[in-house]
């Protein structure tokens, strides 16, 4: 439910890598997705009302990407999704826990999306009005191994360009939100160990000639999500060749939920984002699909504050035993499986990235 600061209360709801080279597609819709996209859209448009005074769209990150150009500057920075820390080790200290223990509201303050189908969203059939998704049951396991609670959570719905921010002003104790791991995002807030992997792709109605990232996006205005890791790929894109100097990539939108609005109301002709993300979207709307394959790979990351060591260990203990005991294929088959596997044949997302340490 609502509590009135922004936050949700949530109640009791009743082997190795393969770089992935292949296309997601969506499934098509039906009525009752047809009405879930409808809210979802209402809700994606009264989101901004909800921010606090001194909301601020934030300042871009970098991204990671391993192809087209690759935005990540690799003399400086390799593979920052195996840049975390042990789940053991450290000095038995645990500061930061024991302040979120210590709190008069015993809760663990978390940020996440709260209109990505199947990631983070509020159901319209769901009369409980409780979050649901693939990401939204990481949290629940993370509330449980700290608090010994999994419905001890305040979430707070943060914009995809304020995810950095929100965490370094203290506003939450992490995001987890669909937020790839990369080179610039290391320097400014510490991540787990990776829990998904995928990568960009294009989403466009099905009706366009679009075929991917590629010339054909010559003309066409593009849509991303401001502070994205899409966004730094369009720019690479574009300074690499891969894409057409033509291609309008200005507008960018405060919620990655946005663009597929405006692809609806015809502002824009495609849009660029994570494939897994694309594939509930074009789950939700039977008029657009999946353009080409998959341009980059995203590692998706726990994001929490720099120096917040002991929190960091925590979650990546808990990832190890949410993978080990068979807690993440459960949230994937329940939640991803519809969208991103076709009958019988999974997609490589369907397997978790590996955690490697420093």
């Amino acid at each position: 439910m609502n509590t009135g600061d922004g936050s949700v209360r949530l109640r009791v709801a009743p082997g190795p890598w393969q770089r992935l080279r292949t296309g997601l597609r969506g499934w098509g819709g039906v009525g009752a997705m047809a009405l879930l996209c409808a809210l979802a859209v209402t809700f994606a448009l009264l989101l901004p009302l909800s921010q606090p005074q001194g909301y601020d769209a934030g300042t871009a990150t970098g991204g990671q990407g391993v192809a087209h150009g690759s935005q990540v500057r690799a003399e400086e920075c390799e593979n920052p999704q195996d840049q975390s820390l042990s789940p053991s080790g450290g000095e038995g200290k645990a500061p930061t826990l024991d302040a979120i223990k210590a709190r008069k509201d015993r809760r663990l303050i978390v940020g996440v999306d709260t209109n990505s189908y199947r990631w983070g969203y509020l159901d319209p059939n769901n009369p409980a009005g409780e979050l649901e998704g693939f990401d939204i049951d990481l949290v629940h396991r993370i509330a449980e191994d700290i608090l010994g609670d999994r419905d001890a959570v305040q979430f707070k719905a943060i914009p995809t360009s304020r995810r950095v921010e929100a965490i370094q002003k203290g506003e939450v104790d992490m995001v987890v939100r669909t937020m790839t791991i990369n080179c610039d995002r290391i320097e400014q807030v510490a991540f787990s160990a990776p829990y998904f992997v995928t990568g960009q792709q294009v989403l466009a109605p099905k009706t366009s000639k679009i075929t991917g990232f590629d010339k054909t996006l010559a003309e066409k205005k593009v849509c991303s999500a401001q502070g994205s890791t899409a966004y730094d790929n369009l720019e690479e894109g574009r300074k690499s060749g891969d894409l057409p100097d033509s291609a309008d990539i200005r507008t960018t939108v405060p919620n990655q939920l946005d663009c597929l609005v405006k692809l609806q109301l015809g502002e824009v002709d495609a849009v660029v984002t994570d494939g897994a993300l694309a594939a509930s979207q074009a789950a939700q709307d039977p008029t657009v699909e999946l353009k080409g394959g998959l341009f980059t790979d995203e590692y998706y990351g726990v994001a929490m504050k720099l120096g917040s060591e002991d929190l960091v260990r925590q979650v990546n203990r808990t990832l190890e035993n949410y993978i080990d005991d068979g807690g993440w294929e459960a949230s994937y088959e329940k939640w991803l499986h519809p969208t991103m596997d076709q009958g019988d044949k999974k997609s490589a997302s369907a397997t978790p990235p590996e955690a490697r340490y420093k």
